[in-house]
């Protein structure tokens, strides 16, 4: 199970009733953190959820409203006695500006790891997450994130059996361990049956519409993107500040083929996003406007109860 939270929605600067942009995934005790501007933090102890397990955490790009909250979450978590490595992943020059915001968080219990996005498409393999970052059109370097959870096939004790694996093998080849004893090598593809569809989540913001989001969202369960206007008549102060309208989203998440649509990073001036809903619907109509707080649970097929799609356990605040 793969839970979601749309921690803040806001683009630009933090309201009093709606935080900055940021999205936070809990899987298998490990959690990831997509941007940080201000207020994250706040937005985190509302909903319930805890500094110290995030592992991760990714930046589209170097811009205030997505990165101004990092310092005092780094304190925050420095205080709540995390020693375990915190990996931050995003665009290239990511450490200069970690550190330069550091200076008012220059002592920290824990090690900092960098990983600096060099590609237009690339792939990390992180704490059982699959994390592709795709670069997207903004007016400074910025990229647009892929979370997968995947998932392995069946095992198989019929194909163990025929091939005369000893049974002491079999859950580790499950674990993916491939083992060699008196010269025979056993690996997990001879127990294995093909991979199974796992759970995938596609987060985008600050951004005109781009090819590089429909592939890397294509087939998402939950597509995340940013509109930051809900107007019709906005659609070229869109364009000359590289953003997106609601309907552009939309038309993003249907030729994208995605499951559910969430809007997000509203410009301040964009008070009641429902009001546009309608619209947007009428291009795909499973979209729904983000607010903060807004949660999901997505579990692989098999385990929702209709044992047919992954269950969407939405919080529709």
């Amino acid at each position: 199970m793969l839970d979601v939270c749309l921690l803040g929605c806001g683009g630009m600067m933090p309201l009093p009733r709606r935080w900055l942009t940021a999205l936070m995934t809990r899987y298998n005790g490990r959690s990831l953190l997509i941007d940080c501007g201000e207020g994250t933090q706040i937005a985190i102890k509302e909903k319930g959820w805890s500094f110290k397990p995030i592992d991760i955490i990714c930046f589209t790009h170097f811009h205030g409203d997505h990165i101004s909250g990092l310092p005092g979450l780094l304190l925050t978590m420095g205080n709540a006695d995390r020693t375990e490595p915190l990996t931050l992943v995003g665009p290239k020059g990511l450490e200069k500006v970690v550190n330069a915001l550091r200076i008012i968080a220059p002592e920290l219990p824990f090690p900092l790891k960098f990983i600096e996005l060099q590609q237009p498409l690339q792939t990390l393999e992180l704490y059982g997450y699959k994390i592709t970052a795709f670069k997207v059109n903004h007016n400074v370097v910025c990229y647009g994130y892929t979370l997968e959870i995947l998932r392995q096939g069946k095992f198989s004790p019929e194909r163990a059996k025929e091939q005369n694996i000893p049974l002491k093998f079999w859950n580790p080849l499950q674990k993916g361990q491939v083992i060699t004893e008196d010269g025979r090598t056993y690996t997990p593809d001879m127990v294995l049956g093909p991979d199974r569809k796992g759970i995938k989540v596609t987060y985008t913001t600050d951004t005109r519409p781009t090819e590089s989001i429909v592939e890397n969202a294509a087939g998402s369960d939950l597509f995340i993107c940013e509109g930051m206007y809900g107007e019709e008549d906005k659609e070229e102060k869109a364009k000359g500040y590289k953003h997106m309208t609601f309907r552009e989203a939309a038309q993003l998440a249907k030729r994208a083929g995605v499951s559910e649509l969430w809007l997000t990073h509203y410009s301040p001036s964009l008070v009641r996003p429902e009001e546009y809903m309608e619209q947007v619907k009428s291009v795909f109509p499973n979209a729904y406007p983000g607010k903060d707080g807004k949660s999901t649970e997505l579990n692989f097929e098999g385990e929702a109860e209709n044992n047919e799609q992954p269950q969407t356990g939405t919080d529709k605040r």
